[in-house]
């Protein structure tokens, strides 16, 4: 059985099944089955054009990207899909996540497993979001090495400027813990709109603790909404 016929059988596939099938010696597809909102539609990867890979910054010398702390919200939400909004009300952000080895060549078939709070700094499965499952999701990279999610952007909350987690698996393992961050100038725009305007906390980025100005998305408009894409170099072997 292929791996694609392996997790379509699976229907709603879970982080490990995802791992596990993109971790196998066969390779006779590069489509890895998704689930769309928390459905058992079977979908297959990203598919990425020339619009999306004119995002990146094609660099010829890759480095390793910057290790953080995976923070205290993280849980496998068995969601595997692209679109991880729910009903999470906020400003449209579609992130193109690149994975590359240290000789810059595209890795196909990592997945990339983000999550994130919503607009008012709510995590799912936490506090008030205790019980739901929101804006966290896992996604296999293409032939690209892209994978791509749609979600809202993040909201603040006290103590952290915005940011999204990522985690970045290659055959069965963990090969990076990271998080992203967007440009003040554009977390200004995004917070000049509701429901960001509400009053609730915003940190800019030189006042968070751990910052990291490399891992620092190219973001742009797009509709009414943003894109942001980044380039994520691991090591493939420990």
């Amino acid at each position: 059985m292929t791996r694609r016929g392996a997790l379509a059988g699976l229907g709603t596939v879970s982080l490990a099944s995802l791992l596990t099938a993109c971790g196998a010696d066969e390779k006779t597809t590069t489509e890895v089955a998704t689930t769309e909102g928390g459905t058992a539609t079977v979908e297959p990867s990203t598919r990425t054009g020339t619009s999306t890979t004119e995002l990146f910054d094609d660099s010829s010398a890759c480095t390793l990207t910057p290790e953080q702390t995976e923070g205290p919200y993280y849980f496998d939400a068995d969601a595997i899909r692209s679109d991880i909004t729910e009903d999470r009300e906020g400003a449209p952000l579609r992130l193109a996540l690149r994975v590359r080895d240290a000789e810059c060549k595209p890795i196909e078939n990592a997945v990339v497993d983000v999550w994130h709070c919503d607009a008012g700094g709510v995590y799912s499965g936490f506090e008030d979001g205790k019980g739901e499952r929101f804006l966290r999701g896992a996604q296999a990279t293409n032939a690209d090495g892209i994978a791509q999610f749609r979600t809202i952007f993040p909201g603040g909350y006290e103590g952290r400027t915005v940011h999204v987690h990522v985690k970045v698996h290659l055959d069965n393992r963990t090969a990076l813990t990271t998080q992203l961050y967007f440009d003040d100038e554009t977390t200004d725009g995004v917070f000049a709109r509701a429901p960001y305007d509400a009053g609730g906390a915003r940190q800019r980025n030189e006042s968070d603790g751990i910052f990291d100005e490399r891992l620092v998305v190219r973001s742009s408009r797009e509709g009414d909404g943003w894109v942001g894409a980044i380039s994520f170099d691991v090591a493939q072997s420990t």
